[in-house]
């Protein structure tokens, strides 16, 4: 007799990461069936609420339309849950309980391995102990312990400041002590942050510092070349003044940031 397939929904906004997510359980679990990929909460109650629910959800905390815990307010979850979130490690850590697992951005295979085989074991065991009071507890949680990035800048102006949205930013540069933020249209604004704060306060999913002058957003990069003794040289659409180079101890992790 036939064993069925098992079924999986994966809820995530960002398309790539969607894909990487896609391509991993594929290559972990090749007969496992991937029946949908959705983009938001509406999206995927529509989904739930007209096919039978897949054996396991993979779930993004915030997706495109909001918090992916508001599935669980509309509809009624008969699946096994695993989420992936790029909150603190603390806090997910705090929740590893019952039959939900939580896998941190970006999500390495190894990771992945894991919680597959602790949603078997827990399948095999016949242990399905999610709840809406697991959901609940975890939502109030990763609230708390949530990190926020830095989404704008304030921007010295001739008569005051003006308001600087960090999605337009192509990259921050330091030279002699003086930030200049250059947005993707060419407009350079200084602002008085050092690269090292700005480091920390943005979002590592967009922003990598590449070398002491740059940090960049991923948006601007068009193609990295190898360079002698293991560095990298990134080509940037728009183009820098300076040509960016990667050193050979960081070469690793910012292909790895690229490849996420």
């Amino acid at each position: 007799m036939q064993t069925a397939k098992t079924t999986v929904l994966i809820a995530e906004d960002e398309i790539p990461t969607q894909r990487l997510l896609k391509g991993m359980i594929e290559k972990i679990r090749p007969d496992w069936e991937i029946v949908i990929a959705t983009t938001g909460v509406e999206e995927t109650v529509e989904w739930l609420q007209s096919h039978p629910h897949p054996d396991l959800m993979f779930l993004d905390i915030q997706l495109s339309d909001g918090i992916s815990f508001e599935v669980f307010d509309q509809t009624e979850v008969h699946s096994m849950i695993i989420f992936t979130t790029a909150y603190d490690e603390y806090a997910i850590q705090a929740f590893k309980v019952n039959s939900i697992d939580y896998l941190l951005k970006p999500v390495r295979p190894e990771n992945l391995k894991t919680a597959i085989e602790k949603f078997e074991k827990l399948r095999a065991s016949q242990i399905h102990t999610t709840s809406i009071t697991d959901i609940k507890d975890l939502a109030y949680a990763l609230t708390e312990g949530k990190k926020s990035f830095r989404s704008r800048i304030l921007v010295p102006a001739i008569d005051g400041y003006t308001k600087l949205k960090i999605a337009d930013v192509a990259w921050f540069h330091s030279s002699q002590k003086v930030t200049t933020a250059v947005t993707f249209d060419g407009t350079h604004n200084i602002i008085d942050l050092p690269l090292e704060k700005l480091e920390d306060e943005l979002n590592p999913s967009y922003f990598y510092r590449a070398n002491r002058q740059y940090i960049i957003n991923i948006e601007i990069i068009h193609k990295i070349e190898n360079w002698f003794n293991g560095k990298l040289i990134v080509k940037t659409r728009p183009e820098t003044p300076e040509k960016i180079v990667v050193s050979r101890e960081r070469a690793r992790s910012f292909k790895e940031w690229i490849n996420q």
